[in-house]
């Protein structure tokens, strides 16, 4: 018999530890495979159950809701104390929370900066990615010596504590705990190996590529600046005429001989909407009122020509400090220069340190969003959803709100924006 409904998204890790948590301790959950994040937990039926508007969330079948991962795998851990997920002395339930604890406070947010730093999902700076490499070794060094002595880290069987590990580690052995970052922690490796590929936790786990080489940042693709014609050499004295001798063609000059391909958004039939003229219109005027930028907006904005979204982080679960989030957002918009004239944005962060979210709002050229983000590299980071705010309801509340800088949603209020204009 189910013992509840668990939301989550297939290949989610916080959703993934909660069911191997119940796969250990034999509680069965339901996963609703007509839940579509971004939309369904955005709604009212699901607020009202739970506030955070996250997932994993687990309601029970007397009705009992409860979000945030950590808490939902203790209390499934809880319903089969026989299990002895939680440790069999309160010593060993101690020890538990200790290492959980470590790993959320500490390793995880140094750990995911990393990888956003390295994939370009925040501005990066050699220093500090320095600084949180130095760190994380700390961190594998502390882990690494305590499994020295150890197959577990708590007691002589699996627990929480050794989920939780392992389910954190599952990004950094893909992206950065390479070859020989293994070698040079084997008991990390070896107890990494021994959880994930436990019978009963390898179906939910699955197979997991190993980086070979640690994920390096690259910066992005600068234009190719043309070389400067040399000027003409002085003519020779007329010589008698040889016959021409074939030349090599070069690739380079070939390739500067090409017309620049053109943007097809530059072919788009002529709109009476000028995006410059309201970007100046929005820097220098209230946005709300009657003489606001929003009614400037409204009066203007030509539908056929352009088109409004929202837009949304994929991974607000990884967010941790809201500066943090904030720099997200900016190194979004760095990535996205290429497309300034074609595109207006207002994106925020939502919340407060280690529960926020990012949100906001894209008025970009033509009809399709797709060809104005897409020159950033981690546009696939974020979704999108059209937006209609020009009759009243959700939609045109989300617009103004995230317009003027006073979104509200699901009791998180606006801590910090960025415009891209």
């Amino acid at each position: 018999m189910s013992f509840g409904t668990l939301y989550t998204v297939p290949g989610f890790p916080n959703g993934n530890r909660i069911l191997a948590v119940a796969e250990l301790a034999g509680v069965k959950l339901d996963i609703p495979s007509d839940y579509k994040h971004f939309e369904d937990n955005k709604k009212e039926p699901f607020l009202s159950k739970f506030a955070s508007g996250k997932i994993p969330a687990l309601e029970t079948k007397d009705g009992f809701t409860l979000f945030e991962s950590t808490a939902i795998a203790r209390y499934i851990a809880k319903q089969a104390p026989n299990a002895n997920l939680l440790g069999s002395t309160n010593e060993e339930s101690a020890l538990i929370d200790q290492w959980i604890s470590f790993v959320d406070a500490e390793f995880l947010p140094v750990s995911n900066n990393i990888h956003y730093l390295l994939r370009g999902m925040l501005p990066y700076t050699k220093p500090i990615e320095t600084a949180f490499q130095e760190k994380r070794e700390r961190y594998y060094a502390t882990l690494n010596k305590h499994l020295s002595t150890r197959t577990f880290f708590v007691g002589e069987r699996i627990t929480l504590a050794d989920i939780h590990v392992a389910s954190a580690l599952i990004n950094v052995f893909k992206l950065t705990f390479d070859a020989e970052k293994r070698k040079q922690y084997p008991h990390i490796t070896r107890h990494f190996e021994t959880i994930v590929n436990q019978p009963k936790l390898k179906p939910i786990f699955g197979d997991i590529p190993y980086a070979e080489k640690a994920l390096v940042f690259t910066p992005p693709a600068k234009k190719k600046e043309e070389k400067p014609k040399e000027a003409a050499a002085p003519k020779p004295k007329a010589e008698k005429p040889k016959a021409p001798e074939p030349e090599e063609e070069d690739e380079d000059d070939l390739l500067k001989e090409e017309p620049k391909a053109k943007n097809p958004l530059d072919s788009l039939p002529k709109s009476s909407f000028n995006l410059e003229d309201f970007k100046r219109a929005y820097s220098n005027m209230d946005t709300r009122g009657d003489s606001g930028s929003l009614k400037w907006f409204y009066e203007k904005f030509d539908k056929e020509g352009f088109s409004i979204w929202r837009v949304d982080f994929k991974y607000n679960d990884e967010l941790a400090q809201v500066f943090m989030s904030s720099n997200q957002i900016g190194g979004f918009f760095n990535r996205l220069e290429a497309s300034r004239k074609y595109l207006f944005g207002s994106v925020g962060v939502l919340g407060e340190a280690n529960n926020n979210v990012i949100t906001g709002v894209l008025i970009c050229r033509g009809g399709d969003i797709k060809p104005v983000v897409n020159v950033a590299p981690d546009w696939e980071s974020y979704s999108y959803e059209p937006l209609n705010p020009f009759t009243e309801g959700p939609q045109k509340e989300f617009f103004e709100g995230a317009m003027a800088w006073d979104l509200e949603l699901g009791g998180k209020k606006w801590a910090d924006g960025k415009n891209f204009k």
